[in-house]
């Protein structure tokens, strides 16, 4: 869960109600911990973090923080202790024994299988399926990993010991781990290990002595696929994690150097970063239109999307530590954009230098943002939303035709809007229509008559100016859409594009909801949109199919919510405003008399 970097979406001082809570939650789940024990984890009178997380798979994971060291991990109303306490009461959860190699994988991600297991003489605890249980290494009793019983005990002795074990969670040397001191393990003999070092000479030719390390590399093939030898020797059961502490160190990091490649960026590695993105994100995605941009929201939606697979963009991390001042340096160095504060310390960019030398010979890298997010995913689990990019083409129509025959363009040839401009400003150039008197003019011939005018400006309009040429134009052609969502291929629909309708009703006397229909246009899936604002409001959601819409639903939610789903669909699912449709319906906050 935590092997990827996570985002945190808040960090507060928890209140003294929601820590008696919190001691009372912690009791409940682990009723082996005594008083003195419980006030020793959770003092009253030291400061303790409440730490909302966003894991990089997109589950709400709370976290509990002393000293900076994270105690507790919530997830689904359900405590779990973080190897920092196991390392404190390591009697604290039923433990599972594995051999050392095998940690590495669970540190890769893997889960623990049952063939990796080494049973003890008094057998494997007993445990349910769903239960929370630890796992230790051979001949050091600390934890190193916190996951879920796959099964029972009776399933695993039925099944031959074979298949998944433990569903692990978390790891010694995670993202979890590294967020509190980074300490080591400590060492605690296992006092069972210890006999079985005495008797490892007697038994090492024994047919149990044999098959014991058949058991480990099993496991090792079933949780990784991939096969490894291990020598039957007593020397590998004699390791501890102290000792493989920079061993293990040397491996781990090379794995976690795909994921954290962002924390190891130096301070100018990190400003190219920015500048390639910014130069990227102005190219390719900052359009004349959308001018006036707000310069949060050009970073968001425009320059984190530009970032390479494998890097974090972090302006924390630069030597210019603030937008603000990044673009202020963008402005006045380089002379690429024009920032201006149009509202009280809301800044936003107004102007674009498109011509600029440097803009204009910027490369946009090979590897698109598509390809980025899914190195970045890896293909596991479900990939986060990413906004489909929208981009308004023109078709030619049986009236437009002849004006783009020249360019043998046909009926139904779809267009970008600069492609029209060009075809038009080229037909008139070839056939020598611009004004001798005021070029700012086009004389109109038999072909333009045809395709642009109406029946009553025949005999009337005999020139028309070049903005009015071009608008005709693109008003006689016919709207179309493509819409490119990450990974699949471009869709093309004809006609003006849906957007997202947010409208208010009411139902009986003085009942209101709130109706949200056109998700799907989008990619965005009708329940879990429904979802999402049900946890965010606190209040009831329905699902309703939509009424001459074909597979189409439309979301139906209590209250007036119009705030809380324009801040969904803005900030969470970075839809651009200009496809949502409602939001100006937005009850303005007054003070009740």
């Amino acid at each position: 869960m935590f092997l990827k970097p996570f985002r945190v979406r808040s960090n507060t001082a928890i209140k003294g109600s929601d820590r008696r809570k919190l001691k009372a939650d912690i009791c409940a789940a682990f009723p082996s911990l005594c008083a003195e024990e419980l006030s020793e984890l959770i003092p009253n009178k030291e400061e303790l973090n409440i730490v909302k997380i966003y894991s990089h798979k997109g589950d709400a994971v709370t976290l509990y923080v002393l000293h900076k060291n994270p105690l507790f991990f919530e997830l689904e109303r359900r405590l779990y202790p973080t190897v920092y306490v196991l390392w404190r009461y390591p009697s604290l959860l039923p433990t599972f024994k594995t051999w050392p190699p095998v940690l590495q994988k669970m540190i890769g991600g893997a889960d623990l299988m049952l063939p990796g297991v080494v049973v003890p003489s008094s057998g494997l605890p007993d445990v349910k399926q769903g239960d929370c249980c630890a796992v230790t290494v051979v001949s050091n009793r600390a934890p190193v990993a916190v996951g879920t019983a796959a099964v029972s005990s009776s399933q695993m002795h039925s099944l031959g010991m074979k298949g998944r074990g433990v569903c692990v969670l978390h790891t010694y040397m995670d993202n979890l781990w590294a967020l509190g001191d980074k300490s080591g393990p400590p060492s605690l003999p296992d006092s069972e290990s210890g006999e079985q070092e005495q008797n490892g000479e007697d038994d090492e030719v024994s047919e149990g002595g044999e098959e014991e390390p058949e058991r480990c590399v099993e496991g090792e093939q079933s949780s990784t696929g991939e096969t490894s030898t291990r020598p039957a020797s007593p020397s590998l059961e004699k390791l501890n994690l102290a000792e493989q502490e920079e061993e293990m160190s040397e491996k781990g990091n090379e794995e976690e150097e795909g994921s954290q490649d962002e924390q190891k960026m130096s301070q100018d590695d990190m400003d190219t970063l920015l500048l390639q993105c910014f130069l990227h994100a102005l190219k390719s995605k900052v359009k004349k239109s959308e001018l006036p941009l707000l310069t949060s929201t050009f970073l968001r939606n425009h320059m984190f999307p530009c970032c390479p697979s494998g890097k974090k963009l972090d302006i924390k991390k630069s030597s210019y530590k603030k937008l603000s001042k990044f673009l202020q340096t963008m402005e006045q160095q380089r002379n690429l954009v024009r920032v201006k504060e149009l509202s009280k310390g809301v800044e936003s960019i107004v102007e674009v230098d498109w011509k600029n030398q440097e803009l204009r010979s910027f490369n946009i890298p090979e590897e698109t943002y598509v390809e980025a997010v899914l190195v970045r995913d890896g293909g596991e689990g479900e990939s986060p939303y990413r906004p489909p990019e929208i981009t308004t083409l023109y078709s030619v129509t049986a009236r437009v035709e002849p004006l783009f025959l020249d360019a043998n363009m046909k009926k139904g040839t779809v267009l970008q809007p600069a492609e029209v401009r060009c075809v038009v400003t080229e037909y008139v150039k070839k056939n020598e229509l611009v004004d001798e008197i005021n070029k700012n003019y086009v004389t109109i011939n038999p072909v333009l008559c045809d395709c642009l005018l109406k029946k009553s400006e025949y005999q009337n309009v005999e020139s028309l100016k070049w903005d009015d040429l071009f608008s005709r134009t693109l008003g006689l052609m016919q709207e179309c859409s493509q819409i490119v969502f990450p990974g699949k291929t471009p869709i093309m629909k004809k006609g003006h594009l849906e957007p997202i309708d947010i409208s208010v009703a009411s139902r009986g006397s003085n009942k209101k909801v709130t109706l949200i229909k056109n998700l799907e246009v989008y990619g965005l899936d009708p329940a879990a949109v429904a979802t999402a604002l049900q946890h965010r409001v606190q209040a009831s959601s329905v699902l309703q199919p939509l009424p001459g819409g074909k597979d189409k639903l439309l979301v139906q939610i209590q209250g007036n919510q119009i705030r809380q789903v324009g801040s969904l669909l803005l900030d969470h699912y970075q839809i651009p405003r200009k496809f949502i449709q409602g939001l100006d319906k937005t009850p303005k906050g007054g003070k009740k008399k």
